[in-house]
């Protein structure tokens, strides 16, 4: 399986698309933000693969310092060659700083440690609570954004399909409940940082995303030292390739993505990827690693996205 990161026509695959992508000037506004949509989506949804084919190297806490240190160099450059410059005042720092922890270190640890025991499509599939549980805290945090019908229906829905999840787990050794309480604890880490976000003020996004980064990868290898020591020669070349597309693509490359849509084409129509990264991260588990496909979790999927869909819906 490993052969698919390095077979030629893999990357003439990338390739390909990333020209596609980057060749804008052929399509209109709404061809070239359905573009970057897939785009977005297919790079969220491998990122639950890389984090997979990383762990074979590097313990949970290696992935997310080395990954948070690998996003912060390519975002400064990107915000470098954009004429962007770091905030000079101390208020913008103590922001990222809530960021960087709520949004970054904590989610990417726990769903790195719970994939230890759990497949990478079945923390795709358990990510996509996100949204659902945002619904819960926008209601008792967010002014004018309270749960209706829809809602709550929409919300019970996702939670049956975390218990479809959650009950055969009990017994199969290779996705423990743990696991799996970890990787929902990352989605309602996300959440927490979504209210932050509204609450909190609004940065230019580039200097956000490489100032949080910053702050993220410091804060990381100073709670984590033992990171910095690696022994070159137990990481296999797949593990190292991994880590290092983790931190370009899902990392820094996918936040350029995310906030070129938001202002395109507005958060509505961004939340579409809501419904299909659980479904790429799921079946490229099972595609690309050999991972099992049970009916509960194909249940589960479906209540889940369902879940959000109806969520969705407008009296």
């Amino acid at each position: 399986m490993d052969n698919i990161y390095l077979s030629p026509s893999f990357y003439k695959l990338v390739f390909s698309f990333a020209c596609l992508v980057l060749d804008c000037s052929k399509l209109n506004i709404n061809q070239r933000n359905y573009l970057l949509l897939t785009l977005l989506i297919l790079i969220w949804g491998s990122s639950f693969l890389l984090i997979n084919r990383s762990l074979l190297s590097f313990s949970p806490e290696q992935v997310v310092g080395y990954r948070l240190l690998i996003g912060s160099f390519v975002m400064i450059f990107i915000a470098f060659l954009n004429g962007k410059s770091l905030p000079g005042s101390l208020l913008p720092w103590l922001h990222f700083i809530i960021f960087a922890v709520i949004g970054n270190i904590l989610p990417f640890l726990l769903i790195a440690k719970g994939q230890l025991s759990i497949s990478s499509g079945m923390a795709g599939l358990l990510m996509a609570i996100m949204p659902l549980v945002t619904l819960i805290l926008a209601h008792f945090f967010i002014p004018n954004d309270k749960l209706n019908r829809y809602k709550i229906i929409g919300f019970v829905l996702g939670i049956s399909g975390v218990i479809f999840i959650l009950g055969p787990t009990l017994n199969n050794n290779n996705n423990t409940v743990f696991g799996v309480l970890l990787v929902l604890a990352a989605a309602c880490s996300y959440a927490v940082n979504t209210i932050f976000a509204t609450r909190l003020p609004s940065y230019d996004p580039l200097v956000a995303s490489s100032g949080v980064l910053i702050v993220a990868s410091v804060i990381s290898f100073l709670i984590w030292p033992d990171i910095f020591y690696l022994n070159l020669v137990d990481i296999s070349l797949i593990s190292g390739l991994s880590i290092l597309l983790l931190g370009i693509f899902p990392t820094a490359i996918a936040m350029v993505i995310y906030f070129n849509i938001v202002n395109s084409a507005g958060a509505t129509f961004l939340s579409n990827i809501n419904y299909l990264i659980p479904v790429v991260a799921f079946f490229l588990g099972a595609l690309v690693l050999g991972e099992s496909i049970f009916w509960h979790n194909l249940l589960a999927l479906l209540l889940i996205i369902s879940g959000i869909v109806i969520s969705r819906f407008r009296f």
